[in-house]
């Protein structure tokens, strides 16, 4: 399994833009036919203000995600408008461990 993570820190702080901003893109993203993920917001801590993460079963259904994203005009201006919403993206990708503990 391959989870992608976004981390959004908002410029001034502006949380509710960068939120409505990425549920803007997670409707493209389902009228693209691929998975919503889950977007969320800090509570309390440090860290990005929204997170958005997605599962995917494999990394051929990554890779193939991530191909109907960058052929959506949509998603990318979506994408661009993000980025001047933000301070700063991060972009992490994890795969499951399978490992079995003792």
């Amino acid at each position: 399994m391959i989870v992608e993570a976004t981390n959004y820190f908002a410029r001034n702080g502006n949380t509710s833009e960068v939120l409505e901003q990425r549920r803007r893109a997670t409707a493209i993203r389902v009228s693209l036919g691929l998975d919503a993920g889950r977007i969320l917001v800090k509570v309390d801590g440090d860290g990005p203000n929204v997170r958005w993460e997605c599962a995917f079963a494999s990394q051929e259904e990554y890779e193939a995600d991530r191909a109907a994203r960058k052929a959506s005009e949509d998603f990318e201006a979506s994408r661009k408008k993000m980025l001047t919403l933000v301070d700063r993206f991060e972009r992490h990708i994890y795969r499951q461990d399978d490992g079995l503990l003792p």
